[in-house]
């Protein structure tokens, strides 16, 4: 962890005038309030108060004073070009109630209680996260459609056309701010591009996510370019995923505790016990996982998106999957859920899924068989015996209002406003009268 005279260095050394201070509501919206760098001290000692009560899901009026401590892991200087005229620089910040205790309608610290309680079972949580994405030419002072994608390059293609070096730019964007990149290429659908991030800890991760759907949309506007992480922007385009992959290390020594070499599949018990959980909580994790309206024109319907509660090792339709190790590579054993999608709150997302598979672990919930095959073509009695995701946020918040295991990691107070917000969201889009529907039923009826 970085000092505070480390810090001080730094803003030092790069003549640092301003320090955003960052945090996000339930939503996962990335809130921010600026202090001079002369004030950063101030805040990393007593913190910064600030109002509450007008943020998503935060406080009612009359409990709205909350403060901001500095997570100072997460302090990094901002690229030069986002204030040519002022340095800044930005640190991540934890929610504190005026007791100074850990404000329970925070989402980063929903997922730092999952975290501490793994920490218990004597595990930490690893995750990489695979941030999918489009880039779509800016139209000013026009409606939205028709979007006209940057490029029409398809699944890996090699090109020379222009977004290449946008999406340099981007990963070397993010390279200053200490997140660095596995691997860049080109998605399926016209404009969609995949940036992975190395594997870290779930916390760090969650940071970095955070941090990139920020800096993305920065480098696509200094090109006159829309980024965009919605799920499914264009019904004739693919929707964009978030693919996770994840691991249990034990705590003491940081061995992968979900290696078993003589096993078929490669996964230890606690592997398999970890999968059943999050099998078993998929459907009540989508209204967390898939947290949009737009999701769901995403799941079940986009290429390779999942729509049935399986698993399988070869099997890109699995919602889960089990990626191939190298020999001699065992401890990147990790298993890879598929439902996710970019808009999600980071946070929330990776404490759902570790309270699902640690579930998993306690009650030593049986594995059901993997399915390798794909399910088109499959009789209709086979594929009516498995479990799907729900098809609408709407079935997604019902089936989550059920479940006290991811009621549970989101603790009562997030989930109460959670749902309460997505619920409205779900019934102001019920209400829309869309232009499909004019076109399809004003004139016949």
């Amino acid at each position: 962890m970085p000092t505070k005279d480390a810090v001080f260095a730094a803003i030092k050394e790069h003549n640092v005038q301003f320090v955003d201070l960052w945090f996000t509501d339930i939503t996962g919206m990335v809130k921010s309030v600026t202090v001079p760098s002369s004030e950063l001290l101030n805040v990393i000692e007593t913190g910064l108060h600030f109002d509450g009560s007008s943020i998503e899901g935060f406080a009612r009026v009359a409990e709205s004073d909350m403060i901001l401590v500095p997570d100072l892991n997460t302090f990094t200087l901002l690229p030069l070009h986002w204030d040519e005229a002022h340095r800044t620089a930005r640190v991540i910040c934890n929610v504190h109630t005026l007791r100074n205790e850990p404000f329970i309608g925070d989402p980063r610290n929903a997922l730092i209680k999952a975290l501490r309680q793994a920490d218990e079972m004597g595990f930490s949580y690893k995750t990489g996260m695979e941030l999918e994405f489009f880039l779509f030419r800016a139209q000013d002072n026009l409606p939205l459609p028709p979007l006209t994608p940057f490029d029409s390059s398809s699944y890996f293609d090699m090109s020379m056309h222009p977004a290449k070096g946008v999406v340099r730019d981007m990963v070397s964007e993010l390279a200053e701010m200490d997140i660095q990149v596995d691997s860049t290429h080109h998605e399926i659908g016209s404009g969609q591009h995949e940036i992975d991030f190395q594997y870290d800890d779930a916390l760090v991760t969650a940071d970095k996510v955070l941090t990139a759907r920020v800096a993305l949309k920065a480098v696509a506007n200094r090109s006159n370019l829309l980024c965009t992480f919605m799920p499914r922007p264009d019904a004739n385009l693919p929707g964009s995923g978030m693919h996770t992959h994840q691991s249990l290390h034990d705590k003491q020594s940081g061995t992968n505790v979900f290696v078993d070499t003589e096993n078929e599949y490669g996964l230890s018990q606690t592997a398999k016990y970890f999968l059943a959980g999050q099998l078993t909580h998929a459907r009540a994790m989508c209204a967390i996982l898939a947290p949009l309206v737009n999701s769901y024109k995403r799941l079940g319907t986009s290429f390779e998106a999942p729509v049935y509660v399986t698993w399988a090792h070869i099997n890109r339709g699995a919602l889960i999957r089990v990626p191939h190790v190298t020999t001699g590579k065992e401890a990147h054993t990790r298993l890879e859920l598929r439902c996710p999608d970019p808009s999600i709150n980071p946070y929330l997302a990776s404490a759902v899924m570790l309270m699902a598979g640690l579930d998993g672990i306690r009650q030593q919930l049986p594995l059901p068989e993997p399915l390798e095959e794909t399910l088109v073509g499959q009789g209709r009695s086979r594929v009516r015996q498995l479990e799907v995701l729900p098809s609408s946020l709407g079935e997604a918040l019902d089936v989550l209002g059920q479940n006290d295991v991811v009621l549970s990691a989101l603790g009562p107070f997030i989930s109460d406003r959670y749902i309460a917000a997505k619920r409205q969201e779900f019934e102001e889009y019920s209400r829309q009268v869309t232009p499909w529907e004019l076109e399809r039923y004003l004139n016949r009826y």
